[in-house]
């Protein structure tokens, strides 16, 4: 469980101390959250190579279609239009794409970081 309770809360994988990101971004102001290049705590370096991040599109994918299928389940409850729930599908994807951005690469650095404890 402290594996999944560092993802949550922007640990490093290396120490459990450091935070992986600088900031959590923002949807509406269309800005990204950003990494630190290593951990303030230990030095870890959380990006290995060029590139390492293309499998963490996957991952974000991943995330992304569940929210998706889950917001039109609970749409579903509230509303009768195939239209507004497409509405509600969208709105969701674009407010939570911050949140996908930083989970994906924790889950990817903590998958396959050699160097990430998994208790």
């Amino acid at each position: 469980m402290s594996f999944l309770k560092n993802v949550i809360q922007n640990k490093c994988p290396n120490c459990g101390k450091g935070k992986v990101f600088k900031t959590n971004g923002n949807p509406f102001l269309f800005q990204m959250p950003e990494m630190h290049p290593e951990c303030s705590e230990c030095g870890h370096k959380f990006v290995k190579e060029p590139g390492y991040f293309f499998g963490a599109m996957y991952v974000s994918y991943g995330l992304a279609v569940a929210e998706m299928v889950a917001t039109f389940f609970i749409s579903r409850l509230f509303v009768t239009s195939l239209v507004h729930s497409l509405l509600f599908i969208v709105a969701a994807a674009f407010l939570l794409c911050t949140i996908n951005f930083r989970y994906s690469r924790l889950l990817w650095i903590y998958m396959f970081d050699s160097k990430a404890k998994v208790n």
